[in-house]
């Protein structure tokens, strides 16, 4: 077991960061990493994680569920339709992150995200093109590695891609943490149990194809 690799009182080796608390361990266990097509979960995280700068990921995963109530579960389509009277239900709703410019943010990105479904057929598929080559990555992930990765290529080109579709809150950092708990990466520290459970679900995962390929 080394600094990188944490056992918990499970008898589950982790990651050492999600080591802190049951709630991390739990999102550790069960999603990040884990290769996912779904457009509604991926919308999700990619506003999550808008949310998220600035604050501590345990912050947004403590208001999570407070999130999928006012953000009507993240539906695209749903909060497509939000307008100026939902911006102000939500800055008053104190279960989650009130801040004018993410909420604007995150209603502007759900229309912006029915745009790419109509040009590549699914969500899933735009993201997945910036998968970086294997020959890019660590040859082994070590926590030191890991710290470091705040940003890649690949996360300044869907950063680039989103941006110049009229995304917003969408920085090439805040992407590299959304492709890490997407499981376009998998940035799991070899020991951890869940490092193995999602490199094969990668292997078994099919990529998302665009209606443009």
């Amino acid at each position: 077991m080394t600094q990188d690799i944490v056992e918990g009182p499970d008898g589950v080796a982790r990651c050492w960061w999600a080591s802190s608390t049951e709630l991390y361990s739990r999102y550790h266990d069960e999603e990040w990493g884990r290769p996912t097509r779904d457009d509604r979960w991926v919308f999700e995280k990619l506003c999550l994680e808008g949310f998220q700068a600035g604050l501590s990921w345990l912050t947004i995963l403590n208001k999570r569920e407070n999130f999928r109530a006012a953000f009507a579960n993240f539906e695209v389509d749903e909060v497509a339709r939000f307008n100026r009277r939902s911006v102000d239900r939500l800055l008053k709703d104190a279960g989650i992150v009130r801040h004018r410019g993410k909420i604007e943010s995150t209603i502007n990105n759900a229309k912006r995200a029915r745009e790419l479904q109509d040009e590549f057929g699914t969500l899933s598929a735009f993201v997945w093109q910036f998968e970086p080559p294997s020959k890019s990555r660590p040859k082994t992930m070590t926590g030191a590695a890991l710290k470091k990765l705040a940003k890649t290529p690949e996360s300044a080109a869907l950063s680039k891609a989103l941006k110049s579709r009229g995304w917003s809150f969408v920085g090439p950092t805040t992407m590299y943490a959304f492709m890490q708990a997407a499981g376009i990466v998998n940035d799991h520290i070899p020991g951890c149990a869940a490092q193995k459970r999602c490199a094969s679900a990668r292997k078994k995962f099919a990529v998302p194809r665009s209606r443009r390929a």
